[in-house]
């Protein structure tokens, strides 16, 4: 996330932008040691650069005394560069679910003390035992939520997307069109084959970023998680995006639209985690358990329009907002959609096909 785009009454907070307010901000302050990091009752989060409530830090402080220093990230790639080889002094991170097997593959991540987070109990039950991380041993759901694509309705009249195809087979959206530049958009275009998302198969694989090449002299720009920004600004009329982002800018624009494609796509959800030789463990677990507090999980829910995990949070959550399918899918959506799942072989296969797109 950084999203310049006009700022309404209403703070504006989509997976990957969080406006600088009362904490401080990765880019905007000078580098800290690891010691200066644990100074003064802090905590230190790593966050999407755009995804919690306008008030939810400074709650918490004012609920614990304990400050917040609050950096941000726009890629799991890029929190896992950050803690590859140590942790420069972050207390909470924020990976996605194939990320959390990554990161415990390569031993970075601490294991939970659930006697410490007893809000665990206000999980839905469905998220309660996940095959990423069975138990819950290191990871506690935040979010959850589709990838999708989000588009104009009167720059699309009659010619409305509802397919990865109308994307990648068709010149109808020539030079108005946007996808994420991350290895996302090569699981997509395995949907768009009718592959599996998860496929190792070097040769599909290949086939995927031949598509992506082949339909590239359509594409306006690989954007970095602001396809959002493009498309309400006019940049776009169409664009691959996070349904929480497309969802929040909906509000602000009733003529923006958004559909999961006909062939499926990434279902993914992003977790709090505790990275190893944090400098303050205790204030980890509060700040994990003061986000999983019924009230404080629908609160932001209600902010950012992504799927709440936690069952107790719901009565919180504006009731057009749990009947609304672009945020809470449809069973047959989701039977539609798959789970990205850790596979090194099959990541790095995804990311030189994504070099390729992109060089091409």
């Amino acid at each position: 996330m950084p999203r310049p785009r006009p700022l309404t009454s209403r703070f504006a907070t989509h997976r990957r932008r969080f406006l600088q307010s009362s904490v401080a901000v990765a880019t905007v302050l000078p580098a800290m040691s690891r010691t200066s990091f644990a100074q003064g009752g802090q905590v230190n989060v790593y966050n999407w650069d755009t995804y919690i409530g306008e008030n939810t830090v400074a709650n918490f402080t004012d609920a614990t005394g304990t400050d917040v220093r609050y950096d941000l990230f726009a890629s799991n790639d890029e929190l896992f560069a950050k803690l590859r080889e140590g942790n420069p002094g972050y207390d909470v991170i924020f990976p996605s679910n194939d990320f959390v097997e990554r990161l415990v593959a390569a031993d970075r991540l601490a294991e939970l003390d659930h006697s410490k987070i007893p809000n665990m109990a206000n999980l839905d039950p469905a998220f309660v035992e996940p095959e990423f991380d069975p138990g819950r041993k290191y990871s506690m759901p935040y979010f959850w939520g589709t990838i999708g694509v989000g588009f104009r309705k009167s720059a699309t009249e009659g010619q409305e997307p509802k397919a990865w195809a109308d994307l990648f087979d068709s010149d109808q959206y020539a030079g108005r069109m946007s996808l994420l530049n991350d290895s996302d958009v090569i699981e997509v275009a395995l949907k768009y084959l009718g592959l599996s998302l998860n496929s190792s198969d070097p040769a599909e694989i290949d086939a995927a970023a031949e598509a992506l090449i082949k339909a590239k002299p359509n594409i306006k720009a690989f954007a970095p998680d602001t396809g959002q920004d493009l498309l309400i600004a006019g940049e776009v009329d169409v664009c691959m995006e996070w349904n929480g982002d497309i969802l929040q800018v909906m509000e602000e624009d009733d003529d923006l639209a958004y559909i999961v494609p006909e062939e499926g796509s990434i279902l993914w959800e992003d977790t709090m985690c505790i990275p190893k030789d944090g400098p303050n463990p205790d204030g980890a677990h509060d700040f994990i358990n003061y986000i999983l507090d019924a009230e404080v999980h629908g609160e932001i829910a209600s902010e950012i329009k992504y799927p709440c995990p936690n069952a107790a949070a719901l009565e919180f959550i504006p009731e057009e907002d749990r009947n609304n399918t672009s945020i809470y899918p449809s069973k047959e959506t989701l039977e539609r959609c798959e789970v990205a799942v850790f596979d090194p072989v099959k990541d790095d296969l995804k990311e030189k096909a994504l070099t390729r797109v992109l060089a091409a």
